[in-house]
């Protein structure tokens, strides 16, 4: 796990529902749990600030960083992902089709590509790309490359569930999902019965670390278009009671450092 990826998993679990701000000295204690050294969060901060995932504050007269707008939204999103909050078993039947404007610079298709995947789209074409529903970062993909893009809804003249075995590679996912059941397993069956709440902050950490990369490989399909026997319904319910057993020892953990390390409310400034 390296920093980076460590700061968001921290923000976007545990800080950004205590106000989204943090002293360098709490995300410091916070992920030395992990095995994250200081010089690596502090290296790991400093991009995200030029990144515009994170900004300085003053909290109590010590340097911290909160999140920049953008970066607020790109956890609401992801969060409503993994904890499946975002209505992602209802579908209309229809899929979303966008068609982007066509860049010029490699490293700018590229990235939209990326940008895409992650928010849930397939390409089925030349430059068109569908998802079972808008994504509400999508008109923020586009501004971000000064692209456009002609959106709209559409039905599937054909098999909807052979579309989407088309456009996606559920196989691959689907065991994807049994990899991380397996390991996820593995990981509590090494926490003891009685663990600490730093021990229970670290075990359900990596946990979550691990299932968000799922944002980036799991479409998020409805139900209805999914195989019967899908892998990823069992990795689900371990995720949920796993993470759900350890959150009240991991906030406990959370709750002190932050303490610790000062004031991090927006209202303590």
């Amino acid at each position: 796990m390296n920093a980076r990826s460590a700061l968001f998993d921290l923000y976007g679990d545990h800080i950004r529902a205590r106000g989204g701000r943090a002293r360098v000295a709490a995300l410091v204690r916070l992920l030395e749990p992990l095995g994250i050294a200081a010089p690596a969060v502090r290296t790991a901060v400093s991009r995200m600030v030029k990144q515009d995932w994170l900004r300085p504050v003053r909290l109590g007269g010590a340097p911290g960083y909160e999140l920049t707008e953008r970066a607020d939204r790109r956890l609401r999103e992801a969060a409503a992902r993994i904890y499946r909050t975002d209505g992602a078993d209802s579908w209309d039947g229809r899929w979303h089709v966008v068609v982007p404007q066509r860049s010029a610079q490699r490293a700018t298709r590229e990235r939209i590509r990326n940008g895409l995947a992650y928010l849930g789209y397939a390409p089925v074409g030349d430059g068109t790309w569908i998802a079972a529903r808008p994504s509400p970062e999508l008109s923020s993909l586009l501004d971000a490359e000064k692209l456009r893009a002609e959106r709209f809804n559409a039905r599937h003249q054909g098999d909807d569930a052979e579309l989407v075995r088309r456009a996606w590679d559920l196989d691959a996912v689907g065991r994807s999902y049994q990899r991380w059941l397996a390991e996820a397993r593995e990981l509590l069956a090494a926490l003891p019965d009685a663990p600490t709440d730093e021990q229970a902050f670290a075990t359900r950490s990596r946990l979550v670390h691990e299932w968000r990369k799922f944002l980036f490989t799991d479409p998020g399909l409805p139900r209805t278009l999914l195989p019967d026997d899908w892998p990823g319904d069992d990795a689900a319910r371990f995720f949920d009671e796993q993470a759900g057993r350890l959150l009240p020892a991991a906030a406990r953990f959370v709750d002190h450092c932050l303490a610790i390390a000062g004031p991090s409310r927006k209202e303590d400034t």
